[in-house]
């Protein structure tokens, strides 16, 4: 956490964010989310009034907004109604020009939960939201404020 701002400049905006998805570029992203969500057991301890808990594993889950551009995730992913679950290696990186650095996150074993075939309305930018799970995490840089 940052123990001063010196400028709110400092403060990222995603308009600098990139996605790399099994290393090619995909510049049609509008917006990425990685997130890992703890499973966690309730344990209550004799003599304890508040009950604590218990970390028991954890789940990834992302998303990827793209714009409607082409069919580059169909195709990637053509083989699914053959019984296929393809997995990929997603990148982000967020650097924008004013932070102190870059922040570059690679997350594995990706698997898409669904697949948009068609999605569209008449007078309104095509855009898709792809929700997936992850099974490893690595950061590969990180912004140190200090």
């Amino acid at each position: 956490m940052a123990t001063n701002i010196d400028v709110t400049k400092r403060v990222l905006n995603g308009l600098w964010g990139y996605i790399w998805l099994d290393g090619e570029q995909v510049a049609e992203c509008t917006a990425c989310q990685l997130k890992v969500t703890i499973n966690k057991e309730t344990i209550n301890l004799c003599g304890q009034f508040m009950s604590d808990v218990k970390a028991l594993s954890a789940r990834g889950t992302g998303s990827l907004t793209l714009y409607k551009v082409d069919s580059g995730l169909i195709q990637k992913m053509g083989d699914l109604q053959n019984g296929i679950d393809r997995r990929f290696t997603i990148v982000s990186k967020l650097k924008d020009p004013d932070s102190w650095g870059a922040e570059r996150v690679a997350v594995y074993n990706v698997s898409f939960d669904d697949l948009t075939l068609a999605d569209w309305q008449a007078a309104t930018v095509g855009k898709v939201t792809t929700p997936f799970t992850f099974s490893r995490y690595e950061f590969l840089d990180q912004i140190d404020s200090d």
